[in-house]
């Protein structure tokens, strides 16, 4: 997670980096309060300073609007047991971010669904998580990869992807 103060700091040190190499001296940062100060009345010296403290608003502006739209990934709990996947089915969204959480609670089992490049095996009374971001629509049949006993071949996960609203 990005805090806005770690932001800030990084604005101000590419704003104070920024104006070193354009060759505005008239203008400081007090280290202490952490405050551009402008030196000097020029004229040259105030419209740098108007530009950068704007170029800055912008940029927070920007990085704001980038940390409000952090996705978090859509966590979604899948049992496998002799001879199942619970729930059987799945929808998510393409291009969101997706953590499929395969908990197995009698003998090892595995997932493997590749046209997602999902291919993940998870032990007895273990849980794992598989993070992936579907990029094409579809519906997409997963397959236990663990021989798991005679019912093996049948046990199934069908993920719909689906375009956003």
């Amino acid at each position: 997670m990005i805090y806005v103060s770690e932001i800030l700091n990084n604005v101000v040190s590419i704003v104070a980096s920024s104006a070193e190499r354009a060759g505005v001296t008239c203008l400081t940062l007090n280290a202490k309060d952490g405050i551009f100060q402008r030196q000097g009345g020029d004229m040259k010296c105030k419209c740098s300073v108007t530009t950068i403290f704007t170029s800055t608003l912008l940029g927070i502006s920007i990085l704001g609007r980038a940390v409000a739209n952090d996705i978090s990934p859509k966590v979604i709990q899948v049992t496998a047991k002799r001879f199942v996947f619970e729930p059987a089915e799945i929808t998510v969204e393409k291009g969101e971010p997706v953590v499929l959480e395969l908990k197995s609670v009698d003998v090892p089992h595995g997932l493997r669904i590749r046209e997602l490049n999902l291919d993940v095996k998870v032990g007895k009374g273990a849980t794992i998580q598989a993070p992936f971001t579907p990029e094409a629509l579809g519906d997409f049949v997963g397959h236990c990869s663990v021989f798991c006993g005679p019912g093996h071949g049948k046990m199934t996960l069908i993920i719909h992807v689906v375009k956003k609203p």
